[in-house]
């Protein structure tokens, strides 16, 4: 009986193991530095995102059809600091007719030389080229010349659009690089959105089943606005403001959403599955991308959370009201905000907001759009009341 009795529970321990979830993946994460023109922000967003991405892939050379050659102005001393690995990306624009292999190759070397120069050791270089599928077996032909070029100790990948998965010569192209870089997000018509976790699941998956080297997901942490034209054709803008008028339509990719497909990658990852590279490295003036707090809570998988609340500070009476985000999430400005009051002499709404005021509450009416991100605080009116019951205050989503 003993026997039997060491035997069930050793069988039972068996199957309370085989039970048990296996630990989540580990996914390199690696980020764009996508400026073309670097500033004083970027020293604290890099020290910031030091913890949480392995390497930096740096925008640092472009071509264009009609003008031609540009280079970032990067700043070398700070890449040095910070001491994380990099990748030298060259963007050669999709409507380029032709790419002349010559001057492209040229053009990298010289960009290496100047790097080297200035005390930077790159370890690869991608090249981001949106070529059509027509035209994939010369692109193909390109990159087989240009890893001949390169040494053999610098990796050579390449951004890729799902798109190419209709292509039969997309198996042979990846085989002339060392990775690729799988953009799922604003790969279509960008009215119908940045993103889609579900697409973008499918679209990693077919790629793996493609590729037998390995590949890493760019994802998207940033917006856009779409500016309506007389055509109907919407212009994208992003970085750069454009000087046009009309309706402009804010997108945004949503962290929850993208938080949702990070932890599907991290609990089943594709084999050739090797890491994600988020869009962009976000500076504290940029007004298009997710805050550094919340690319980071998204990056290591915590629970996401805007907890907004209100604040007031008082002096002889005056009452300043600002809007505080305490947690990890940016969010929208809420539509409305209240706060019970004492008797008040006056009080007025700051931009963004109208004030109604009635006996013994004070209430707040977003009028238009934007955004506080996670850690932010916004003033968003004054009162000269008798008191300010700021317990009794609300937010309403």
């Amino acid at each position: 009986m003993v026997f039997l009795f060491r035997l069930s529970l050793t069988f039972a321990a068996l199957l309370l193991s085989g039970c048990e979830q296996s630990p989540a993946s580990v996914l390199d994460q690696q980020l764009y530095v996508w400026q073309r023109q670097w500033t004083p922000a970027h020293a604290p967003a890099l020290r910031q995102s030091h913890k949480d991405f392995s390497s930096l892939r740096i925008l640092a050379l472009q071509a264009f059809p009609q003008a031609g050659w540009s280079r970032a102005r990067i700043d070398p001393q700070l890449l040095k600091t910070d001491g994380r690995p990099l990748i030298a990306v060259i963007r050669l624009d999709g409507q380029l007719k032709l790419l002349d292999q010559d001057d492209v190759i040229a053009q990298i070397q010289q960009l290496l030389s100047d790097w080297q120069a200035q005390g930077l050791a790159p370890v690869g270089v991608e090249i981001d080229h949106d070529a059509g599928n027509a035209r994939l077996p010369a692109y193909g032909a390109f990159l087989t010349r240009l890893r001949q070029t390169l040494p053999a100790t610098l990796g050579l990948s390449i951004t890729a659009l799902p798109a190419w998965l209709d292509s039969p010569a997309l198996p042979g192209l990846l085989q002339t690089v060392d990775s690729s870089v799988l953009q799922v997000h604003a790969v279509s018509d960008p009215r119908q959105g940045l993103f889609d976790p579900k697409q973008a699941l499918r679209w990693a998956e077919r790629w793996n089943g493609v590729t037998t080297r390995p590949f890493y997901l760019a994802l998207p942490a940033y917006g856009v606005a779409l500016l309506t034209q007389d055509s109907g054709v919407p212009v994208v803008e992003s970085e750069v403001p454009i000087d046009q008028g009309g309706e402009r339509r804010e997108l945004l990719a949503d962290p929850q959403q993208v938080a949702g497909l990070v932890a599907e990658l991290r609990a089943e990852p594709p084999i050739h599955l090797a890491g994600l590279i988020w869009f962009r490295l976000p500076l504290a003036d940029d007004r298009r991308a997710w805050s550094l707090t919340t690319l980071g809570a998204v990056a290591r998988g915590d629970r996401l959370d805007s907890h907004l609340a209100l604040r007031v500070h008082e002096q002889g009476g005056l009452y300043d009201i600002e809007l505080v985000n305490q947690g990890n999430l940016d969010s929208p400005w809420p539509q409305r905000l209240t706060l019970v009051v004492g008797a008040c002499e006056g009080a007025d709404a700051l931009a963004g907001y109208t004030l109604q005021q009635t006996s013994g509450l004070l209430t707040f009416t977003r009028i238009q759009e934007g955004r506080l991100t996670a850690g932010a605080q916004r003033a968003i009116g004054w009162a000269r009341c008798t008191k300010i019951d700021q317990g009794g205050s609300n937010v309403h989503p």
